[in-house]
């Protein structure tokens, strides 16, 4: 039996996935977390196999930094991510920082117990999205300009897509602001942007923002 512990901050994305899991008869969901306090109440267990986790819980500044804090406390646990974000925004950085299985939430039902099964078995599951992206990706001029940022940079350009100000940036990264400003000086630079305006018009350009 694979046990399951669900993370998102939203009750009904919880419920959803929950009914899903609980009819398969290999699997059922043991736990239920909807803010950082909660999941880190968990991760001390033994009994969880596989951690499904969103990206957007309350009381962390990134999901970077989320996935980062769950490898520290947990190293062993199984992550499959399952989150709003596109797959091109943050998929192979996180299947970088150990995730092993990254979906948006608009993948199907079947294909997130397909990787949460790969993820009990130790094993990486790739979505076809990501497995295109990972097989294009050459040098990095021929990158899109948005995967050649480095995780920080990653964190600083996803806050500025969801308005944060280069202050907000700062606190809710614990930052010094000009640290701040001299990452989204790289990010313009690598963006090839000539101010933040410019980066969120990038970001409607290539599809990361609606």
């Amino acid at each position: 039996m694979i046990r399951v512990l669900l993370a998102d901050d939203h009750p009904l994305v919880r419920q959803g996935v929950r009914s899903v899991v609980d009819r398969q008869p290999d699997m059922r969901v043991i736990g239920e977390a909807g803010d950082v306090a909660a999941l880190d109440a968990w991760l001390g267990r033994s009994d969880v196999d596989v951690l499904v986790l969103d990206l957007s819980l309350p009381g962390v500044s990134s999901g970077l930094d989320l996935t980062r804090r769950v490898r520290r406390a947990a190293p062993a646990l199984p992550i499959v991510i399952f989150t709003m974000y596109a797959e091109d925004v943050l998929g192979l950085h996180l299947l970088r920082e150990g995730a092993l299985a990254y979906l948006s939430k608009d993948r199907a039902p079947d294909e997130l117990l397909r990787a949460v099964r790969k993820a009990a078995r130790r094993e990486r599951y790739v979505t076809d999205r990501l497995a295109d992206l990972a097989v294009s990706r050459g040098p990095a001029e021929e990158q899109p300009p948005h995967q050649t940022l480095t995780p920080r940079e990653y964190q600083v350009f996803l806050l500025l897509l969801q308005g944060r100000t280069p202050t907000e940036i700062a606190q809710e990264l614990a930052l010094n602001p000009s640290t701040v400003s001299n990452h989204l000086a790289h990010v313009r630079e690598k963006l090839g942007a000539t101010s933040n305006a410019d980066v969120l018009r990038y970001a409607h350009r290539v599809g990361l923002l609606d």
